[in-house]
């Protein structure tokens, strides 16, 4: 998995700036008023930084923004870069102000003096978090280098306001490692032993095979790997942090490791993004690791189905009729809408066996999502507001765009059958909400539901706020801040 960048916290010391080689970094509010720390390198630039911060270009920087001054006179750094910081700045803007270092940062060492800041821990995250890179499929990758220090009045809690941060951190490079891995490299048992090996951080985790899930009657879900040579799983894993007789909160992710379309075969233009339709199953993976890693007080249960949709002799039809593991039968209009076919069992696995108090499901599920809301947001459906509102605030806390979708009968009945119980797809109007009707169909009474629709954020072409261009880790900060929210003890 990609490792962090090493992180350090230290008590502002100025006499080490003359001689620290790499870069520095400095925060200036947009009036110019410069630090003890910006003080002492403007000293040693003999007033150039004060003359940059007095300029026009200065002057347009919105927060978080970053520019840099090469080769500084007076210094032992290549660079210093100068963030503008205003006073009042969120959560989100110092995490910006942390992602705009890690871009210019490239292999050298930084120094971020950050002062009595009070965002110090989310420019730390953002510097972290930014600062990806996926090349481990390069015959001659970048030499991963350098390290981050932050020199701050309270170092020791800004460690400590940090350390969860970086187990987000460390959820959402998992994430992206595993939807940017190419399926002959993240084949389905590839994936299911990279899980097992999260035991190590204290989930409970099962791995179960084929056989396991016939008996359990998941025949929707064998239904889209049956014509892959690939054998289909569903992982479990456990994170008990909570009280021993506390019902879990449910998370279940769609992992089809590689979707062709199966029969109803997708065009060949774009297929090789279809690496990226676990997607769901990753955002699932990275939480239960964010989770372990900062000891949660919240018991979770992270189920994922992962399966290959592949066409071949032996694959399922359009026209089939599959029955489900609740029994209700499903007519296959359409070997693409698959995804639906492996959630359905799943979900109706976690209700039986764990009784949870809630359930999200997330899936790269529909383009249809991607027409209605672009790449900025996920479709988010749910039968509950409660649980539907505290995701949005979390989202918006998290800075992760979400825009709730409606549910509805009118809906439902265009997933009506001559044959079966339903059909999986309702057609092409409305697209992303049929196929939330279809899941619904799945959720017992009583049961708080989510339905995400990430494939517009799970992986886009080019960057964002916190992450290069690929795989984003949509989903690891929102529901990890969520799981905080609503079911974690004090």
């Amino acid at each position: 998995m990609t490792q962090l960048t090493s992180i350090s916290f230290a008590e502002t010391d100025i006499d080490q700036i003359a001689g620290h080689a790499g870069r520095i970094a400095v925060l200036v509010d947009p009036e110019g008023r410069l630090d003890a720390g910006a003080r002492r390198v403007n000293k040693l630039m003999r007033g150039a930084l004060a003359r940059f911060v007095e300029s026009p270009k200065f002057s347009k920087a919105k927060a978080g923004d970053a520019m840099t001054l090469a080769y500084p006179s007076g210094l032992a750094a290549d660079a210093v870069d100068v963030v503008c910081m205003p006073k009042g700045v969120t959560k989100i803007q110092g995490r910006a102000a942390g992602a705009s270092l890690a871009k210019v940062r490239g292999g050298a060492d930084i120094l971020i003096l950050a002062a009595g800041n009070r965002h110090v821990a989310e420019i730390a995250y953002g510097a972290v978090v930014r600062d990806y890179r996926f090349d481990d499929h390069k015959s001659k990758p970048e030499p991963r280098e350098g390290a981050i220090k932050v020199m701050c009045s309270k170092p020791d809690a800004a460690a400590e306001a940090a350390a969860p941060l970086l187990a987000i951190a460390e959820g959402a490079f998992m994430t992206r490692d595993l939807t940017n891995a190419p399926a002959n490299v993240l084949t389905t048992t590839a994936f299911a032993e990279q899980l097992a090996e999260m035991k190590t951080l204290g989930l409970k985790v099962e791995v179960l095979d084929e056989d396991q899930l016939a008996s359990l009657g998941m025949r929707t879900l064998l239904c889209v790997g049956q014509g892959s040579d690939s054998p289909s799983h569903v992982v479990v894993m456990r994170w008990d942090g909570g009280d021993k007789d506390a019902a879990p909160l449910a998370l279940v992710g769609k992992g089809v490791v590689f979707d062709t379309g199966g029969i109803s075969l997708k065009p060949g233009v774009g297929m090789e993004d279809m690496t990226m339709d676990m997607g769901g199953a990753g955002v699932v993976a990275g939480v239960m690791r964010s989770l372990a890693l900062r000891k949660a007080k919240a018991n979770v249960v992270g189920l994922v189905g992962i399966v290959e949709n592949m066409p071949s002799g032996n694959a399922v039809r359009p026209g089939d009729v599959i029955t489900s593991m609740k029994g209700d039968t499903v007519e296959v209009i359409n070997t693409d809408a698959e995804g639906r076919l492996v959630l359905c069992d799943v979900m109706w696995y976690a209700q039986e066996r764990f009784k949870p108090a809630a359930m999200i499901d997330l899936a790269t599920l529909t383009g249809a999502i991607i027409v209605g809301l672009g790449h900025e947001n996920a479709g988010v459906f749910s039968n509950d507001d409660a649980l539907c509102n505290a995701f949005l605030k979390a989202a918006k806390t998290e800075g992760e765009g979400a825009w709730r979708m409606p549910l509805g009968q009118a809906y439902d009945d265009m997933l009506k059958s001559r044959i079966a119980d339903m059909k999986n797809i309702g057609g092409r109007a409305a697209g992303s909400v049929t196929a939330a009707q279809f899941l619904q169909r799945f959720v017992q009474d009583g049961i708080p539901w989510i339905h995400l629709d990430i494939a517009g954020v799970a992986s886009v072409k080019s960057e964002t706020a916190l992450a290069p261009s690929g795989a984003t880790g949509w989903g690891v900060a929102a529901l990890n801040r969520l799981v905080s929210d609503m079911f974690e003890k004090e």
